[in-house]
Order: C-alpha cells, then sequence, then structure tokens
C-alpha cells in the first residue's frame, strides 16, 4: 500500500474513523453511528480476524501518512524496544517529525505539518530538517524558521492539538519533546494489538 493522497473525509466516512482526529470529516451530515469508543468498522457485517487487523493497519496508515515499506520499518524499531510492542509503535509513530510538527500545534494537520518539513520550514535544535519520517528523541526542540512563520498554513494555527508530551511556546513558534506519550493520551478508536498481530505474521 502506497501512501494516501486522496480524500480524507471519504476514508474516515467509510471506516467509521476520524483520521484528523477532530471528526471534523463527519460535520456535513455524515455523523458517526455509533457512540465513542474502540470499534473497527462500521460496515455492518461482522468482520474476520483477519479483516480486524486491516481495518485498524488502515486506521493508523491513513492517519500518520504511512505506507507499508515505512510501517513495517517502524514496526522492526518498534518491536526492538522494551515494553509492549504495541505501546512501543504508537509512541514510535508520535515521534515522527511530521507528526511533532501537527502536535505542536504549527500544522493544521499531518499532511500540511509533513508538507512543511519537506519544504524546508522547520528546525529540529536549531538545524534544518526536512526529512518528516525523522524519529526525534526526548528533550529535541522543533521551531518554524522565522521567514516563514507567516505563511497561511502556519500564522493563525493554535494550539488545540497539543498533548502532555510536549511543551509549546507558541510566542516563540518553538516545542520541546519532554516524554514519551502514554497511551491514554493518545487515540482511543485504535486498537493497536490487532496491527501488531498483523504486521508478527508478515515481518520476521
Amino acid at each position: 500500500m502506497s501512501r494516501y493522497t486522496g480524500s480524507i473525509n471519504r476514508k474516515s466516512r467509510r471506516l467509521g474513523f476520524s483520521i484528523l482526529e477532530n471528526n471534523k470529516e463527519f460535520l456535513k451530515g455524515k455523523k458517526r453511528q455509533y457512540p465513542p469508543g474502540q470499534h473497527v468498522s462500521t460496515i455492518g457485517r461482522k468482520l474476520s480476524g483477519f479483516g480486524k487487523q486491516q481495518v485498524e493497519k488502515q486506521k493508523l496508515a491513513y492517519m500518520y501518512g504511512m505506507n507499508n515499506r515505512q510501517f513495517q520499518r517502524l514496526f522492526l524499531v518498534a518491536k526492538k524496544m522494551q515494553g509492549s510492542t504495541s505501546l512501543n509503535l504508537l509512541i514510535v509513530l508520535e515521534s515522527r517529525l511530521d507528526n511533532m510538527v501537527y502536535r505542536m500545534g504549527f500544522a493544521p494537520t499531518r499532511r500540511s505539518a509533513r508538507q512543511l518539513v519537506a519544504h524546508g520550514h522547520i528546525l529540529v535544535n536549531g538545524k534544518k530538517c526536512d526529512i518528516p519520517s525523522k524519529l526525534l528523541k526526548i528533550s529535541d526542540e522543533v521551531s518554524v524558521k522565522e521567514k516563514s512563520r507567516k505563511l497561511p498554513i502556519v500564522k493563525g494555527v493554535e494550539n488545540s492539538n497539543t498533548l502532555g508530551f510536549v511543551k509549546v511556546d507558541k510566542p516563540a513558534f518553538s516545542g520541546k519533546f519532554i516524554r514519551f506519550p502514554e497511551r491514554s493520551e493518545l487515540n482511543q478508536d485504535i486498537n493497536e494489538t490487532y496491527i501488531v498481530e498483523w504486521f508478527s505474521r508478515i515481518v520476521k
């Protein structure tokens, strides 16, 4: 599976899952048909174990903008870390530079955050980094280049997505990765155990 670049709203409605994590895809007469919590699909039919694994994998792939090769590489990174592989996978995904730019509120979506990084508008520890997939370490600092702060994609962005594992200095357009995220801070509509089961079958 290559990285998806089409309509986020259409994929969100098909999965019954907010890829943007804000439910905006469902605001125009496209409301969810289930209460909050962990779900695998809004489709009426009962999914097999394989089907559930596939749906959960698609959720993360679309949410973080991953292709299969990137996903497999990060799974291997998570597998080598101490602790739960399922939680480690989410931690690794959250540690990506494009995701951090989004979490710190410097871009309205992960897709736009990826563009900011790729076009050279983001600094890591004071140095330009144009690799969206770069994995950050604790205490790494992320900032928007001074000349880029008035870009329409950056200007006026609020820190609505900021969580406890990042510390943001909004006036300075900078932030720091201060700790690994806890599971309770991340999307509760994802069942990462299914994703680990999927990759465990095909990645050795």
